[in-house]
């Protein structure tokens, strides 16, 4: 998708929800976009029920580990898009005096810029589109155009499907999509200790193998625990965060 068809007048939202046969598919659809639209190097959505955030899905590299730091301290950029229904540039991280330690520990990852932006609002599923970016300054006001209106039809996509499902079946899909994240994480453990490796560079390998096999991420990495174990993988406890 190109920065040209952000704008267009008519938004793919209605193709993304027709193509895709599940909330976290579509937004799978919308973080692999927002990546290919902007000077980002990591994108990735967190939506929040019940004061619980989760990244439901990522492209490229960052977005994982970056979410989960904040998601630790229960703040940072993405939280404050998320909860405050507001838009959060960080132009760069070395500069940046908000949020504890995150900024430091995001230049240590590498990313020096981020974006976030919220989508469905003061909504019970409230979340934010984030972009991650190694250069300060990485976010044009062209990136910056086509983003917003990515995150808008975010929020388009998110209301709509509230509306077309029951209680019962959107909360099957924020399991699923929970489930999903966590054989993810589960595989990239493993790929770390086989490889002797860095959670990063477990996380691309695996995207390269599902990338090559043209298989979905979550597939392989169930795959994988699968086939060393002999069970599916398990999805982990949602504790309450502190």
């Amino acid at each position: 998708m190109s920065a040209d068809n952000a704008h267009d007048s008519s938004p793919p939202i209605t193709q993304w929800l027709l193509e895709t046969q599940s909330l976290e598919d579509f937004l799978q659809t919308l973080a692999d976009a927002a990546l290919e639209v902007s000077h980002a190097e990591g994108a990735g959505v967190t939506l929040e029920r019940e004061t619980r955030p989760m990244t439901v899905v990522s492209a490229g590299r960052a977005a994982p580990e970056l979410d989960e730091k904040q998601y630790g301290q229960d703040d940072g950029p993405c939280l404050q898009a998320a909860r405050n229904g507001e838009e959060v540039h960080v132009a760069d991280m070395l500069g940046e005096t908000r949020w504890g330690d995150y900024p430091s520990y995001a230049a240590a990852h590498g990313i020096h810029s981020s974006l976030s932006l919220p989508i469905s609002a003061n909504s019970r599923t409230a979340g934010a589109l984030n972009l991650y970016a190694g250069p300060s300054d990485a976010f044009t006001p062209t990136d910056l155009a086509a983003l917003r209106s990515l995150a808008a039809q975010a929020t388009g996509g998110i209301a709509l499907a509230q509306r077309i499902i029951d209680a019962e079946e959107f909360a099957g899909q924020m399991k699923a999509a929970m489930q999903s994240r966590s054989a993810i994480d589960q595989a990239i453990g493993v790929v770390m200790g086989q490889r002797r490796c860095t959670a990063e560079e477990a996380f691309a390998f695996l995207r390269s193998v599902s990338q090559h096999r043209n298989i979905k991420l979550r597939d392989v990495c169930a795959e994988l625990i699968t086939t060393l174990t002999g069970q599916p993988p398990t999805a982990r406890a949602m504790s309450p965060r502190p």
